[in-house]
Order: C-alpha cells, then sequence, then structure tokens
C-alpha cells in the first residue's frame, strides 16, 4: 500500500508545481490562517506539519462545547469520555483512555500555552476561543511528554487594546438545553487592557436516567499590557465547575447478556432497563447484594482553576517568552458507566514554567530554543465498587517532575529549499506511596498495602526534515519525527511502573492554494511505527505479599504499525458557496500485542482475540490467569476510511442581511473501541450529518441560527467497558438527534 499512497502524493506534487492561471477576486478568497503549532506565528499553508485549524465559528456552528465534540470535526481525532471527567485522545489509533488517578493522554493537551497533565482537565475551555489546533502525528521536539500521536492547542482569545468590544450569546434545544455567553473587552489605558469571558451550560441527560447530561459554568480573565513595542505581558486565570450526573453507559446486548434492549431503543437501553436484564441474568449475584447494579446516585462536583503569565520581548535577534503557570484540578465524582460503581475524589496541582527564544525571521537560519520544568503532585481516593464480589481501593500519591531542554532550526539551503533538525532531552522522576486494599466475598476487610515505587525515566525525541517551495502558494515537505508517553505506576505492590511508550513518524506531504486564493488542497502520506505502546487492562496485581488479584493494570504490550494518507479540499467556488472535503485512510495493525489478564470466576474470558490458560503465577481459585493474544488486530479508535463533507450558501438578502445555509456529514468506516475485540465493541460504518440555518446582520452585529445536530438519529458508540467478574458490556454513546436555536449579538 505504500507505493499507492506516494504516487498519490506525488501526483499532487506536480500539481502544485504546474502554473494554475490566476482568477478573478471578485467572488472572494480563503481566510488566511495564522497557527502557532510550531511555537512561532506562521501561515498555516507555510507551516510543514500536518495541522487542522478549526475556527471559533466552526465550533460554534457544531455546537462543541467541550472535548469531545471535536471528534466530529477532525477525521484523524477520535475523543472518548470516560467515567466522570475523563477523558481519553485518539489520534490515528494512539492514544489512551484513562481510567483511574495514574492515568495519562497519549496526545498532548496545551490551554493558552500551557501543558495539562491530568485526563480529567480538558473539559470547560471551549468559549470565547480564538481556534483550536490539532497537530497529528509526534510532536516530541517542540511538545515534550505526552505528545506520541500528536497535540490539541486549544486557544483563547486575548484581549484588543485598539477598542472597547462585547459580546453575549443564548443557546435552548432539547433535552432542556439552556446555555448563555458573554465576553466584555475594554482598553484599562493607552497600554493595558482587560478581556473578561464565561459561559454557562445547562442540559438534561439523554439516558432515561438522567445520565449522559451537562452542567458546567466557566470564567475567564486576562490582562494583557504593552508598554512598547517590544514588551508584552499576558496574564490571565480561568475557572471551571462541572455538575450535574455524569457520564453514562448502555448494557448491550452480546451472549451473555441475550436479553438486553436494542441499542436503538435509546430510552428502553438506559440503565433502568440494564438493572432489569443483570437481575434476569444473574439473580444469585443481585439478589444478596453481591453485585452493585447501576443507581441514579452518580454525580459531577470537579473544580479547576489557573492562572497564566505570558512575558514576550522582542529584542534584534528575535523573541524571548517565559510562560510560568499553576494549575489546580479537583474532581470529585461517582459514575456507573462501566458497569459497576466507581469513585474517584483528586487534588491535583501543577505547577510549570516555559522558556524560549525564537530567532528573528531575516536570517538564514532559524530556530527556536528552550527549557521546560514541570511538577505535578496529586493526591487522591479512588475506589471501584462490585459489592462483595470485589471492591478496589486505592489512594494514590504521586509526585512528578519533568525537565527538558528542547531546539529545533531552519536553514535555507537554496531558495524555495529548506532543511529542518530538532531535538529534545526529557528526564523524569516519578515517586508514588500509594496505600491499597482489595476485598471480596473471603475476605471483607483486609488490611491496607502500600504500593511504592521511585522511577527515573528518560528520553530523547527528534525530528529531521526538507521543505520546498514548488511554487509561490505551494508547499511541498518530508520529515521523519519521534514522540513519547511518559512511563508511571499503577496501583500494587511488587512490579508497578511501566516504561514510555514512542512513536516514530514517517511523512511526506504537501501544501497548495490554487486560483487565486480559492481552492486549498492539502495531502499527507504517513508511516507510523508504534513501539511499546502502554496498554491498560484487567490484570494479576499483588496486592499483598504472595497473593494475587485483580486490579487495573498498565504494561508495555503493544507493537503497532499505521500507514495512510490524508487530503482536504476546502474550494470557494463563490464568494457564496463554500465546499470542504476532509478525507482519511488508515491501515493500522499490531506487529504483537499479547498480555496476561486474569478471570475472577475462572472461566474463560470473552474476547475476540485468542485466549489460552496461563499458569506463570499463582492465584486463589476460583481465578485463574489467562494469556491474550491480540496480535494481527487493527489498532483500537482506527477506522479505515474517514470523511468530513461540507457545505454552506450565502443569500444575500439585503445590503444588510444575509441568509446562510449550511450543513456537514461526518462518514466512518468501522471500528473497535476497546482491547477487548468484543462483537458488542465494535462499532460499524455510519453517517451522521447536521444542517443549520443562520440569519445575520455584521453590520447592526446579531445573528440568529436554527439547528439539527445528528438529523437521522444515528445510535453511534462513544466508549465501551468490559465489566469485570459478569464479563457483559457497558457502552457509551455519542449525541442523539439535537435541534435547537441560538443567537448572538455583538458591540
Amino acid at each position: 500500500m505504500r507505493a499507492p499512497l506516494l504516487l498519490s502524493t506525488a501526483i499532487l506534487t506536480a500539481v502544485a508545481a504546474y502554473p494554475v492561471q490566476a482568477q478573478s477576486t471578485d467572488t472572494g478568497t480563503l481566510e488566511e490562517i495564522v497557527v502557532t503549532a510550531q511555537r512561532r506565528s506562521e501561515n498555516l499553508q507555510k507551516v510543514a506539519v500536518a495541522v487542522s485549524a478549526v475556527s471559533a465559528d466552526d465550533l460554534i456552528t457544531a455546537g462543541v462545547t467541550d472535548t469531545t465534540g471535536l471528534t466530529k470535526l477532525v477525521p484523524a481525532l477520535v475523543v472518548q469520555p470516560g467515567g466522570g471527567s475523563n477523558t481519553g485522545f485518539y489520534l490515528r489509533g494512539v492514544g489512551t483512555l484513562g481510567p483511574n488517578s495514574f492515568s495519562e493522554n497519549a496526545i498532548a493537551f496545551n490551554y493558552g500555552g500551557v501543558f495539562i497533565g491530568r485526563p480529567t482537565a480538558p473539559v470547560g475551555t471551549f468559549f470565547d476561543l480564538a481556534r483550536v489546533e490539532v497537530l497529528k502525528g509526534p510532536q516530541g521536539t517542540l511538545y515534550g511528554r505526552n505528545a506520541t500521536g500528536g497535540a490539541v492547542n486549544v486557544i483563547p482569545n486575548r484581549p484588543d487594546n485598539s477598542r472597547t468590544a462585547g459580546d453575549a450569546g443564548f443557546e435552548i434545544g432539547n433535552y432542556r438545553l439552556r446555555k448563555a455567553n458573554g465576553m466584555i473587552n475594554t482598553p484599562v489605558s493607552d497600554t493595558l487592557a482587560l478581556r473578561v469571558a464565561g459561559q454557562v451550560v445547562d442540559r438534561n441527560g439523554y439516558l432515561s436516567d438522567g445520565y449522559d447530561d451537562e452542567e458546567g459554568q466557566a470564567a475567564r480573565a486576562s490582562l494583557l499590557w504593552e508598554p512598547d513595542d517590544r514588551l508584552s505581558l499576558l496574564l490571565s486565570g480561568d475557572y471551571f465547575h462541572q455538575g450535574g450526573k455524569g457520564v453514562g453507559g448502555i448494557l448491550v446486548p452480546g451472549s451473555l447478556s441475550p436479553t438486553a434492549p436494542a441499542v436503538k431503543d435509546r430510552i428502553g437501553g438506559s440503565e433502568t432497563a440494564s438493572i432489569a436484564e443483570l437481575r434476569l441474568r444473574f439473580p444469585g449475584l443481585i439478589n444478596p447484594g453481591l453485585v452493585v447494579p447501576p443507581k441514579d446516585d452518580g454525580f459531577n462536583d470537579n473544580t479547576f482553576w489557573g492562572v497564566t503569565a505570558t512575558l514576550d520581548y522582542q529584542f534584534d535577534a528575535g523573541t524571548l517568552t517565559v510562560l510560568p503557570a499553576y494549575r489546580d484540578s479537583r474532581p470529585d465524582f461517582l459514575f456507573y458507566s462501566v458497569g459497576f460503581q466507581g469513585r474517584v475524589q483528586e487534588v491535583s496541582k501543577q505547577s510549570s514554567v516555559e522558556v524560549r527564544f525564537a530567532s528573528a525571521e531575516d536570517s538564514a537560519f532559524r530556530y527556536v530554543i528552550g527549557a521546560f520544568w514541570f511538577r505535578d503532585e496529586v493526591n487522591a481516593l479512588n475506589s471501584f465498587f462490585q459489592g462483595g464480589l470485589s471492591t478496589t481501593t486505592f489512594m494514590p500519591h504521586q509526585e512528578l517532575v519533568s525537565k527538558a531542554a528542547f531546539g529545533q532550526g531552519t536553514y535555507d539551503v537554496a531558495e524555495g529549499l529548506r532543511l529542518v533538525a530538532g531535538v529534545r532531552y526529557t528526564h523524569e522522576n516519578k515517586q508514588q506511596e500509594t496505600p491499597v486494599r482489595q476485598s471480596s466475598v473471603s475476605n471483607p476487610n483486609p488490611p491496607f498495602v502500600t504500593a511504592i515505587g521511585d522511577e527515573n525515566f528518560n528520553s530523547v525525541t527528534w525530528k529531521a526534515g526538507i521543505e520546498y517551495d514548488a511554487g509561490p502558494q505551494s508547499l511541498l515537505y518530508a520529515n521523519i519525527a519521534t514522540g513519547f508517553k511518559a512511563g508511571g505506576f499503577y496501583p500494587a505492590v511488587g512490579k508497578n511502573s511501566f516504561d514510555p511508550e514512542k512513536l516514530t513518524a514517517y511523512t511526506v506531504g504537501s501544501k497548495n492554494r490554487f486560483m487565486d486564493n480559492r481552492l486549498q488542497l492539502n495531502a499527507e502520506a504517513f508511516w507510523w511505527d508504534y513501539k511499546d505502546q502502554q496498554i491498560g487492562y484487567i490484570g494479576p496485581v499483588e496486592v499483598r505479599p504472595g497473593v494475587y488479584g485483580q486490579a487495573s493494570v498498565t504494561a508495555n504490550v503493544g507493537q503497532a504499525r499505521m500507514y495512510g494518507m490524508e487530503v482536504e479540499a476546502q474550494f470557494l467556488a463563490t464568494k457564496n458557496d463554500e465546499i470542504g472535503i476532509n478525507l482519511q485512510y488508515m491501515d493500522s495493525k499490531y506487529k504483537s500485542f499479547v498480555y496476561t489478564a486474569i478471570s475472577a470466576g475462572g472461566t474463560p474470558l470473552p474476547s475476540g482475540c485468542a485466549v489460552t490458560p496461563n499458569t506463570s503465577l499463582p492465584v486463589a481459585a476460583p481465578a485463574r490467569l489467562f494469556t491474550v493474544d491480540c496480535s494481527g488486530k487493527a489498532a483500537v479508535n482506527a477506522p479505515k476510511w474517514s470523511l468530513n463533507l461540507s457545505y454552506s450558501h450565502t443569500f444575500e438578502l439585503s445590503a444588510d442581511h444575509d441568509l446562510i445555509l449550511g450543513a456537514r456529514s461526518r462518514i466512518e468506516s468501522g471500528r473497535f473501541l476497546s482491547i477487548d475485540y468484543r462483537p458488542e465493541q465494535h462499532q460499524g460504518g455510519y453517517m451522521t450529518s447536521d444542517a443549520w440555518a443562520t440569519l445575520e446582520a455584521p453590520a447592526q452585529g446579531w445573528s440568529v441560527t436554527g439547528y439539527v445536530n445528528n438529523l437521522t438519529d444515528k445510535d453511534v458508540y462513544s466508549t465501551s467497558t468490559t465489566r469485570p467478574i459478569l464479563n457483559v458490556v457497558y457502552n457509551g454513546l455519542r449525541p442523539p438527534r439535537t435541534y435547537g436555536l441560538r443567537g448572538s449579538v455583538s458591540f
């Protein structure tokens, strides 16, 4: 398959070099987008990296209010909701769904330039934004830790000292959606500007038991001081509180749950019906209270806040940036989305400082050099309760200190031809002291034992590439880049650590603008080599000396390769008609994927992989070990085909009023959502579509939009979990058909 992919890129390269006659500009042009993906401001079409830039308008029209909504806008990206406020990111099959307080994401998430270390903390950031940048492929040189598969940059609007401005918006919809947002920007003096923004969201749950709701209150204040043309100091503080019942799950019909309601019956398929199924299928466990069925007492009470300072000073030789930040994350939630009760209380205190120097742009050699320091202290209580059958409780205390130095440079070899090289060295120290207890019917009140760990992890990541300007608005590039996700711990005595995972990516790409900036055509072919992948599963752990039980384990067991191609086209057919196409093809395969799992009941584990008995460790009967071999399987959350289509037309009703009609569709081939690879965990191919109509008066500063999302009310799985012991499957769902009305006014 590599030859056809590279041939396709070569064809696009030839097109890029072919002189296209300029067209008249009286039909308008595509917008020029400036991104900071490479730690300096650059035109998106001149950045030799695969970047999807999602504008604020796109986020609003798609109804995106949190990270999970990004899935519908970027074909390469899948964002999975977890229990409570946990969020997992997958780019081209590389990612992690964080189940507990030891988890970290494999896709770096940055908010206002600040790296966010916890999987619970990305929520509550999607309001008053300039754009969202999704970088595809390892970003180990400029972004460092946890950028195995890429990075997501959420960039808020900055204060503007040139004028006083403000806006206010509202939205109402089905499921009792009520949302309001507002912003005020005002100059305080000739050199000082203040911007304050906020958002409130309240929506009932999509499931009949009230789960999958949304409730949040967010605020952000930014103060910008620019005393002269050289110095800029931005101070920013943000706050978010998340309430509601949280993420829900449905019991999926399968071999062990044959009478579970059909998924298409969204009301009947909620937790209420799931309890009835559990009582019917497992009466001996439910009636005595050995298993806790899902109840309606789940909740979120999560609070996040942070402060950031961004200092930029322009020397003649370049720009110095100093970015200190502090973030405080306090998730507190109870959830049943995995089919049993989980309770997480956590306090995470994160401090970081990044210092960068970006050289001036007027020399043959341009560079960015810098240093990064990061500290995160986590104290938590995690409890996973399955009644008398199994209750696992652990109280993580973990400290992390990460230090890095990095540099990346670009050298003009000849006119239009450049070489790129970069390297980063990262040293991390992680320490844990975690009391752990696992109870059962036979041992209902065992003592706590303490899991201790102290590990150092070192990683060197690098990038090398070549860039060529094939025309005035055509860029060709090829590069090799590496990335890593940090190693860490899981809650067990004895062996309880895992090593970093690593990815090497080989990329050939082309970016082009034709027809006097009316047609944009970008393409990229890639080959990824994924090593030592960290996999989370239910495995054997030493809960006390000589005694093994089951718990969530993380281990380096995956070796995979991914290759494919992504093509993005944007065409302004007329000044009133815009068409967007984003297509990704990817073939993924595990070259090696073998791990040891435990069955508490002693029966073979339901799996789509090869399962054979394993006697390597002594476990108390009736529990048994099994070797699970998933080699040859496709990566999780890695559909072979992903396609986004969009179209909008503007009717000029008068000199002051426009009517905009728009639609978008997302089409995916099938994919698995879990490493168990069970049939119930497979999301088949599907298409979802959104449509909207906006009446606006730009000169008067107001607009009103009516919309329908997921027009056909398609059921799409968002995540999947095998419930331990019972071995039935619980899946999450993406939003059903939603509709509503939103309006805004600005001044």
